[in-house]
């Protein structure tokens, strides 16, 4: 009996192993059409992963395979949502209201010179409906604020604040210096303590917090060169400049709008805290309140919401949440459904950026795959 046990679980390893090789060969012919460097994936499915993976490099010059434990990424704009979390732990707190003067908040005016007297709010700083654009660049706060900059004004369009929207990274990097602001701790160490410890992820914003020798590196390609360029600045440590830090003013150093590191498996955590509105297991991170108006779209027609996407388009006829980045020639992927428990998670460290629907090729293709074959 204890023999017939011992073989037919090793048939059903056996098979699953199988199954897992063949998907991950599907996913490689995808990453051979974009010509991608690396690509890790993670699956969720009934609220649990089901399957994570990696293949090809993190490292061309050192010829080293890409691991899906091990290796961190700069996932870009996916790192807007956790600055939008942290945000909503002070909003469910009472220490702040989605509809205060964002220039209360943050600590110089800000103001639509085209509009003097409609108050732009954190809600529309977060939804990226502020009226606020990057044409003055956005490393830097002094670019919108009246006193430093005298062509302030060219930061903000023509429309009138919460009438559009207009994807815009200072946003973020104010949102994470108003967050330094409200708690006097600096925003790296503050997005450590109440989102990534909590759950346990081993991620971060500033580089010298973390292992280095896991950082997979990035790679921009080069259409003329038909090449994958290394991209050393992902990984800045700015040592310099945090040493000169001040609260509230310096925050952009660490990138509130797309500078957090991490794995696709622990991204995959974090995503799973948010499928279940703002809890893991028994860590509570947000209020299911919080965790769902981040969730809900402001912007109707771009189904934007506070750092989190609706979109019915990225799988045809299925309802998701969540955001991508694109940094460095890295192009990453995040989106779950909460009804219905399921999730992806796709990174590449760089590849032929080729558009489809709005997104990345790669990516789109590769959840739509892992979709029809793990969750459908």
């Amino acid at each position: 009996m204890k023999r017939i046990l011992t073989c037919c679980l090793t048939l059903i390893l056996s098979k699953t192993m199988l199954f897992g090789q063949d998907i991950k060969n599907q996913v490689q012919s995808i990453a051979d059409q974009y010509k991608a460097v690396g690509v890790a994936y993670v699956v969720v499915k009934d609220g649990k992963v089901i399957m994570k993976d990696a293949l090809g490099q993190s490292s061309i010059e050192n010829n080293t395979p890409l691991d899906v434990d091990r290796h961190l990424f700069r996932i870009a704009s996916i790192s807007k949502s956790f600055t939008s979390t942290a945000l909503m732990q002070l909003v469910e707190k009472g220490k702040i209201s989605l509809d205060d003067d964002f220039g209360d908040l943050v600590g110089f005016p800000i103001r639509n010179p085209r509009f003097p007297d409609k108050k732009i709010t954190l809600r529309m700083v977060l939804s990226h409906t502020s009226s606020i654009n990057d044409v003055n660049g956005y490393f830097e706060l002094d670019v919108i604020n009246p006193a430093k900059n005298p062509n302030w004004q060219k930061s903000y369009n023509n429309y009138e604040p919460g009438a559009e929207y207009q994807y815009c990274n200072l946003n973020f990097n104010m949102a994470g210096a108003v967050l330094e602001r409200l708690t006097n701790v600096r925003f790296d160490v503050y997005i450590r303590q109440q989102i990534l410890n909590p759950l346990g992820l081993q991620a971060g914003h500033c580089v010298d917090s973390l292992d280095q020798t896991r950082f997979a590196s990035l790679y921009a390609y080069d259409s003329k060169k038909d090449a994958f360029e290394v991209q050393p600045l992902a990984y800045h440590p700015r040592r310099e400049e945090i040493s000169n830090y001040v609260m509230g003013e310096s925050t952009p150093i660490f990138s509130p709008t797309g500078g957090l590191k991490i794995s696709a498996p622990d991204l995959a955590q974090y995503m799973m805290m948010h499928m279940n509105y703002g809890k893991l297991g028994k860590v509570k991170i947000l209020g299911k309140k919080a965790s769902q108006t981040m969730q809900k779209k402001v912007s109707e027609k771009e189904g934007y919401g506070l750092a989190l996407l609706e979109t019915n388009k990225l799988i045809e006829g299925q309802h998701l949440v969540g955001h991508t980045g694109s940094a460095y020639g890295l192009y990453s992927s995040m989106f779950f459904n909460p009804k219905e428990k399921y999730g992806f998670v796709v990174i590449t460290n760089g590849c032929v950026p080729t558009s489809k629907d709005g997104n990345i090729a790669l990516t789109s293709e590769i959840i739509n795959l892992l979709y029809n074959e793990l969750v459908k």
